[in-house]
């Protein structure tokens, strides 16, 4: 998978994400698959995008729309400033929880003997 990373400085998350949205249909339409919005704790003013793509060609091509949408002025509006976007190669994994040991012998034995008292 390969991710479109874009980042702009924007001055309100609400009217910026509010103009993102209104790109629901060409992000689709564009083949963007899935999209992550992330911003640093202590920056509120920048806003970090990936958008993921099946192919390099797929996401190469999106630098162009997103070239023309920057230069609208709902765009130009909520952001002052677009970092070159940046394609980088996507990995994911979900943690998986930790493993439970098997029980010792003696263990299973105590775990049987404490099961019988109480029946």
């Amino acid at each position: 998978m390969i991710t479109l990373h874009i980042e702009n400085t924007i001055a309100d998350y609400d009217a910026w994400k509010a103009a993102f949205d209104r790109y629901d249909r060409a992000r689709r339409d564009h083949h963007v698959l899935a999209y992550r919005i992330s911003r640093p704790v202590d920056d509120p003013a920048t806003v970090h995008i990936d958008l993921d793509f099946d192919t390099r060609e797929d996401a190469t091509a999106f630098v162009q729309v997103l070239e023309k949408i920057w230069q609208t002025p709902l765009s130009a509006g909520v952001s002052s400033t677009h970092a070159v976007p940046e394609l980088r190669t996507l990995e994911e994994a979900t943690a998986q929880p930790p493993l439970m040991s098997t029980p010792s012998p003696e263990a299973v034995q105590a775990m049987k003997a404490n099961h019988a008292q109480v029946d």
